[in-house]
């Protein structure tokens, strides 16, 4: 196994669907975190503050192009990505998260 890999990333929320993306992740489909988990991704949290969210997690596998592609490919992974993209207003053309760069860690 790999060394961890941390990312970290960003986005705002629209405001008239902060309920309800709240409300899908605080009961997400057993789909999606088994998935999550698959393309081994570990100790992932999404924060929410004043309009935006910022998500952190940590890769754990030796091919993670490939395991975001896997992920990507998953047709119950899509649907829930249709519910959740559209209560996202990104902070780029990039996507809906901004990849953030870690310029601190202490272990």
């Amino acid at each position: 196994m790999s060394n961890i890999q941390r990312f970290g990333s960003v986005s705002k929320v629209n405001p008239e669907k902060l309920d309800y993306y709240k409300k899908l992740h605080a009961n997400p489909w057993p789909q999606i975190n088994s998935m999550i988990k698959e393309c081994n991704i570990q100790n992932y949290s999404i924060y929410y503050n004043d309009g935006y969210l910022f998500t952190y997690f940590e890769y754990i596998g030796d091919d993670y192009e490939a395991d975001m592609a896997k992920m990507a490919a998953d047709p119950e992974t899509q649907r829930w990505w249709a519910e959740c993209i559209p209560c996202l207003n990104p902070l780029s053309d990039d996507g809906p998260w901004l990849n953030m760069e870690r310029v601190y860690r202490l272990d």
